[in-house]
């Protein structure tokens, strides 16, 4: 199973990335997004109505991990779709769009307070009750929905763990849209930015792959790699290629690969007098 999932992932991500990567709008790229991640939604239950779990673990991992990590990124870029088109004319109307968004997002997750802080606990005490099929629920907040799920497809909980996993994303992708409407440089945001804007002093190029190493390595999560890109030009208060892609590419082909970062190294060992 592990080696299915992760070839199936790895290909998901990369056509994600591309997709990211490209000069369309928010609405192509979502829903371009959905599409793939459909796809891979059905060839991923495919492979699962044709194989057989070795025991209760791998059933559980599958159901508290590897379906729901994949389903709350299919949510995600449907909610960012269904958004952007429904998104008002107007700042305010903007404002109070997101707003009711964020707030629709916390009532969702007040409801399933308990819940979730037994996933983001880590807990694996209910686990055979909440991430196997055809077990009683806990009698906690019922999904109204249920009735419609494929029984063999679905366990109490999976479903839930791809929709909270989904409202992180979503959630972030809210606050940023809303931060460039409050934050025209000259204003306070909500995560503390100074009136006036700190500017990056550094090259474009080493802003890049500072921006790419924190990618690469999930410093920030699931958040896209465009989204990042935009949310630090605005903090820094620069602008740089649009490409993804081709900035990627040319990173690639130089000759010493992570010269910012090595740099970075190497005067902070200097600091440190370890050097």
């Amino acid at each position: 199973m592990i080696q299915f999932t992760t070839r199936l992932k790895k290909e998901v991500d990369a056509k994600i990335e591309q997709i990211e990567c490209s000069e369309v709008s928010m609405i192509t790229k979502s829903l371009e997004a959905s599409r793939v991640l459909l796809e891979a939604f059905n060839q991923l239950k495919a492979f699962f109505l044709s194989y057989n779990f070795k025991d209760e673990d791998e059933e559980i991992l599958f159901f508290k991990e590897v379906k729901p990590r994949l389903g709350s990124h299919l949510i995600y870029y449907r909610k960012v779709y269904n958004f952007e088109m429904n998104r008002p004319a107007g700042i305010d109307k903007q404002r109070e769009y997101l707003c009711e968004l964020l707030n629709d997002i916390n009532k969702y997750n007040n409801k399933r307070l308990d819940f979730i802080r037994y996933y983001r606990s880590g807990s694996s005490r209910l686990d055979t009750i909440y991430f196997l099929r055809n077990k009683p629920d806990m009698e906690q907040y019922l999904e109204t929905f249920n009735y419609e799920f494929d029984s063999n497809f679905s366990t109490n909980c999976d479903f839930k763990v791809a929709k909270i996993l989904a409202n992180d994303m979503l959630s972030a992708y809210l606050m940023h849209e809303m931060e460039l409407l409050n934050d025209n440089g000259l204003k306070i945001g909500s995560f503390g930015f100074p009136a006036t804007k700190l500017t990056w002093k550094g090259t474009k190029v080493e802003l890049q792959e500072q921006i790419i190493s924190w990618d690469s390595a999930g410093i920030f999560g699931d958040v896209p790699l465009t989204q990042l890109y935009s949310y630090i030009q605005n903090v820094f208060n620069i602008q740089l290629d649009s490409n993804l892609s081709r900035s990627f590419s040319e990173l690639k082909i130089r000759v010493s690969p992570t010269p910012f970062l090595d740099k970075l190294k190497d005067t902070l060992l200097r600091r440190m007098g370890r050097k």
